[in-house]
């Protein structure tokens, strides 16, 4: 197993932060870069589409200053995530805009397209491709993907099923390049789980929605600090793709949690029109136990940090090399 060259040495916890719909803004991406983890976006955050650009601009043109003022703690590179499911019309238009800004990860999602690929890899960039199972896996690297993110039962938003160890194991038995793991992944005790479990780094998100920086509603962010893992609901109906939500969100919209209809998945929209569909139902995984406040991203870096230093001395490891400099990065 070996990372690829844009994350070697980069990183001060072996942790990618996922993509969050809405939530997901370039003052967080900033902050998760300048503390050391991968920050990414979706593309379609950025509305109407014309923004995107600005988003790109502003975030590539923020860490290059912070590199240059920190040239011993650079910052993390970032990411963008792209939809390829056919619905999603913006693909062309944004896939254009991470070629010309060189965007160094472009994360893919539901369905792999090896021209996508190609595109990322003309300047230089990787893409990873999250699945949710073996047979998903064996199609993006058949199509050209770098890498891959694990989609395990529990995590937020839309997930698979399986367990982690499940997923990992099969998926390592003839992939040896860059794993992520995703699914309840909250701590730093998580992190070096996914890592003793055969991953490369962490795919984390939930907990990113309760930081000063996220674009979430404050009831949002509160509801996720209040919440346990049985307060994850698994539903298809908000997207036609199953996902994990919160159980307080889906009863204030006015449906019994126990009781959603299934939704036809070939009615899937990802498109500009999605932004106001069920804009009040919040994904979660069943990691929001473990997120306790809102804080700062870097104060959450920082607490992973500590407590995967702590977990690898309770098992006779050696301290992760990054763990102090999460520690130490400079957030302004």
């Amino acid at each position: 197993m070996s990372l690829p060259a844009q994350l070697k040495n980069r990183l001060s916890l072996p942790v990618v932060c996922s993509p969050l719909f809405i939530i997901s803004n370039p003052d967080l991406v900033i902050a998760q870069c300048k503390a050391g983890v991968v920050g990414s976006f979706p593309a379609l955050n950025a509305r109407p589409a014309p923004k995107l650009e600005e988003w790109l601009d502003r975030i590539t043109t923020e860490l290059a200053e912070h590199d240059a003022r920190n040239p011993d703690r650079p910052a993390a590179p970032f990411a963008v995530n792209q939809i390829v499911h056919k619905s999603n019309d913006r693909l062309e238009h944004d896939l254009e805009l991470c070629v010309r800004y060189k965007v160094p990860i472009v994360i893919t999602s539901l369905g792999a397209r090896a021209e996508v690929n190609e595109a990322v890899h003309s300047y230089g960039g990787i893409v990873l491709h999250d699945v949710i199972n073996n047979a998903f896996a064996r199609k993006a690297i058949e199509k050209g993907a770098d890498g891959l993110v694990a989609v395990a039962a529990g995590a937020g938003g839309h997930a698979g099923t399986l367990s982690p160890f499940a997923l990992l194991h099969e998926i390592r038995e003839w992939f040896d390049g860059p794993l992520l793991l995703s699914g309840a992944i909250a701590s730093g005790d998580a992190i070096l789980a996914a890592q003793a479990a055969g991953a490369d780094l962490a795919y984390i998100g939930s907990a990113f929605i309760a930081t000063q920086e996220a674009n979430a509603q404050d009831g949002y962010k509160q509801m996720i600090v209040d919440s346990s893992a049985n307060d994850i609901v698994y539903s298809n109906l908000f997207t036609g793709v199953h996902g994990n939500y919160l159980r307080g969100s889906i009863e204030r919209a006015g449906l019994d949690p126990a009781a959603l209809p299934q939704s036809d998945p070939s009615k899937m929209n990802f498109g500009s029109a999605s932004a106001k569909a069920w804009k009040d139902i919040w994904g979660a995984g069943q990691g929001v136990g473990a997120i306790k406040r809102v804080v700062p991203a870097a104060e959450l870096v920082r607490r992973f940090a500590e407590e995967y230093a702590l977990a690898r001395r309770r098992l006779g490891l050696p301290d992760g090399a990054g763990a102090s400099q999460a520690q130490t990065a400079d957030v302004a």
